[in-house]
């Protein structure tokens, strides 16, 4: 289950920046499990199409198992968790449920989710993640969540999109 992060307010006093803020959250997750991942060789290996994370087990440590296509175990692996910043919680965009992995009835990756014991990575999912491409992403929807506070409040009462680039079609 996703969380709200715990200073989350519920003032809806700047609703744009409260967006903002989950919006930010988001890609911060996102990031850390990429890099978190990168420190494995299961991003790189073809053969791994799924890792279960067991991030419930221990406080300090997650424990993470690859599985391949059909299901069977292919390889384990543990981070240690120094900072909590490196915690690894459900991540939507990666979650096996959510990008609607096939899993393999009664397999042995079917077991391990059945335990309810962590969340399961969709490789592919993260394999074609673009971090520069989310970064950038994610900065134009802060800005436009922090938009709405700027216009309600009258801090702003007009805007230009664009290049910066002006010719005679961009008037209006």
């Amino acid at each position: 289950m996703v969380h709200p992060h715990p200073e989350a307010s519920n003032s809806g006093e700047f609703k744009g920046f409260d967006e903002a803020r989950r919006i930010m959250w988001g890609h911060e997750a996102r990031t850390r499990v990429y890099e978190q991942f990168e420190q494995t060789s299961f991003i790189g290996d073809t053969n791994v199409a799924a890792v279960h994370v067991d991030n419930t087990t221990r406080a300090d440590r997650v424990f993470l198992t690859a599985f391949d296509k059909v299901g069977q175990k292919v390889g384990v692996d543990t981070l240690y968790i120094d900072e909590p910043n490196q915690r690894l919680d459900i991540v939507a965009e990666f979650d096996h449920d959510f990008t609607g992995m096939d899993v393999v009835p009664d397999s042995q990756l079917d077991r391990a989710i059945s335990r309810e014991n962590g969340w399961v990575v969709n490789l592919r999912s993260l394999r074609e993640y673009n971090s520069l491409a989310d970064r950038r992403a994610t900065q134009r929807a802060v800005f436009l969540a922090h938009l709405q506070d700027m216009l309600r409040s009258g801090d702003v009462r007009g805007f230009l999109f664009g290049r910066g680039e002006s010719d005679d079609t961009d008037a209006a």
